[in-house]
């Protein structure tokens, strides 16, 4: 085993990670910082896939108060306020440091000033862009200041394992895979960042690349970190339905498309919001998944078995003109976003639970920080499209200030805990003991599971049914095997590994999602539909204690404001 020492390791190379390194960077250009990605750096990751753009109150009339009431009302009362704050407020300033700092171009006004557009669920428009490419322009900037400062970098190198200290209360590295070898890498790290990303690529349509699989949250979870608000799993309403036999399936239509006005029919041309939210195409995400799932299952579905998206009738050249990346990559699918219809279907599209964090980013584990999507608290039960890539680049900035100010007198790193790096290293060695099999077989009946039973409609039967299916699809994924020759690029051995989280953190899902016995944001249980007393709101907290889920309701603390009022409203004597 290969063994490498830095002060602090970031994993992750998206928002989170990438302003982690950089903030580190700029708080102490002498710490010996290192980004560890799955795949190339720059060129991975759900930041780079962001479509829609940045949450941020510049505009006049707008205000972080209203943002943040945004953001907790659309969240159905259940996110850390405080964390929701420090979101709301660090947005002005971190778009600012992109723009100002590192070189983003974002879309503008004829006044020249930043064009900020609609999207569902808020009350002004607020969201930054680079027309629908608006996290390309966002990693590919950070990742040049990334390369610009000599930040080391290990590509192609998984983590698998957080590896503590003796004691288990302090991080003293994390377990490698370098995926061009298969040689396991020790990396000795001070203090590492958590910024994985999610990925709910458990579902039969998802939007993030195969690659995303929950590692973070499978590794927080087996090291004894709680994680909250698991039961929420948002669906985009819009993703592209692009037939069988496709990876462009789950592709995601930015939000932007029923933000300008796009219409949604049914399969009998219908167009059919209005039957289910005033705010027609402008509900959030989860009335509008929930409204299309309904369509489906009364059957009024196009040919694939979903719905359609339309955008003729605002122009064919207005639209090419304001969604060129998704006019673009729908003709490369045979479909003509312009001035045609496009057959879409909800996808599986980002996890609001994660590990709980403070708004500092630190963790229950010393020397652990969290930042982005591995992280929960921030969006309660529903996030706001466009808040996802500012919670990224927010607590990614303030995870990178945090962990170079506790650098500075944290003196030697943590001892190795190597009975536990032993057992680590086993159990991934475990495929090569056993026989090979069918891991797609088990993969597909994974997507099947959690799509019918686990997905955007919910009741307790089906929830149960799940629990058994996934611990039989553990149980055979436990005894299939992978051929033993040679590691390097070893993609059925990662495909195991893929598979090996996304079942501990399915399972993870449907224990918080049994346990929640009312309807909040993204979680929707037929047989208790009522979002049940919201002055009396409280979160899951979900641990891992051997084989067996500790599950404990938490109650929210109402820390600025109270269900039922705003802090727009006029102050009263």
């Amino acid at each position: 085993m290969r063994t490498l020492t830095t002060d602090l390791l970031i994993l992750g190379s998206g928002g989170a990670g990438l302003f982690a390194a950089l903030h580190a960077h700029t708080a102490n250009p002498r710490l010996h910082v290192t980004v560890a990605v799955k795949g190339l750096l720059g060129k991975c990751g759900c930041t780079r896939m962001v479509q829609g753009g940045y949450n941020v109150a510049l505009a006049q009339g707008d205000s972080v108060e209203r943002h943040f009431m945004d953001t907790i009302e659309g969240g159905k009362w259940l996110p850390n306020q405080e964390l929701a704050w420090t979101l709301v407020k660090g947005a002005i300033e971190r778009i600012h440091e992109l723009e100002n700092e590192l070189g983003c171009f974002f879309d503008r006004n004829a006044d020249g000033s930043l064009h900020q557009k609609a999207f569902a669920g808020q009350t002004f428009d607020r969201t930054v862009h680079k027309g629908d490419l608006t996290g390309i322009e966002i990693i590919n900037r950070l990742a040049e200041q990334v390369w610009a400062r000599g930040i080391h970098r290990l590509e192609e190198h998984r983590a698998v394992d957080l590896i503590l200290a003796p004691d288990g209360k302090r991080i003293a590295g994390v377990l490698l895979i370098d995926m061009r070898s298969g040689e396991f890498v020790l990396a000795r790290a001070k203090a590492v960042v958590l910024g994985t990303g999610g990925g709910p690529s458990m579902y039969k349509y998802h939007t993030p690349s195969g690659e995303k699989s929950c590692d973070g949250l499978a590794m927080a979870l087996r090291s004894g970190l709680a994680l909250r608000d698991m039961e929420m799993v948002q669906f985009h309403p819009t993703g592209l339905l692009a037939g069988t036999g496709t990876r462009m399936t789950g592709t995601v239509l930015e939000e932007g498309l029923r933000g300008s006005g796009g219409y949604l029919l049914n399969g009998d041309m219908q167009r059919f919001m209005g039957n289910y939210d005033p705010r027609l195409e402008r509900a959030t995400r989860d009335i509008v998944s929930r409204s299309i799932f309904s369509e489906m299952r009364a059957g009024r579905v196009t040919p694939n078995g979903g719905v359609y998206i339309s955008m003729g009738h605002l122009g064919p050249d207005n639209v090419r003109r304001m969604f060129k990346g998704m006019v673009d990559r729908c003709a490369d699918c045979g479909f003509d976003l312009a001035a045609g219809m496009v057959e879409v279907v909800p996808t599986a599209h980002y996890m609001m639970g994660g590990v709980e964090f403070g708004t500092d980013c630190s963790t229950a584990l010393t020397g652990l920080f969290a930042a982005g999507e591995d992280t929960g608290g921030v969006h309660g039960a529903n996030r706001l499209g466009g808040n996802g890539v500012a919670n990224s680049t927010v607590f990614g900035g303030i995870a990178g200030d945090t962990a170079a100010g506790w650098l500075a007198g944290c003196g030697a790193p943590a001892e190795v805990d190597q009975a536990a790096l032993e057992q680590a290293v086993e159990r991934w060695e475990r495929p090569f003991r056993q026989a090979p099999g069918d891991l797609n077989a088990i993969r597909e009946r994974l997507y099947e599971l959690m799509w019918n039973d686990v997905g955007i409609l919910r009741e307790e039967s089906a929830l149960t049914r799940a629990l058994q299916g996934l611990q039989v699809l553990h149980e055979e994924l436990q005894r299939t095997g992978v051929s033993a020759a040679s590691r390097a690029y070893h993609l059925a051995w990662h495909d195991w590994m893929n598979l090996d989280s996304l079942l501990l953190i399915s399972k993870t899902i449907t224990h918080a999602a049994l346990a929640r016995c009312n309807s909040r944001g993204a979680h929707f249980r037929e047989d208790y539909p009522e979002p049940g007393n919201l002055e009396q709101s409280a979160f899951t907290r979900i641990r891992l204690q051997g084989d067996a889920y500790d599950l404990q309701f938490m109650p929210v603390v109402f820390s600025r404001v109270t269900p039922g009022k705003s802090l727009l409203e006029p102050e009263t004597a």
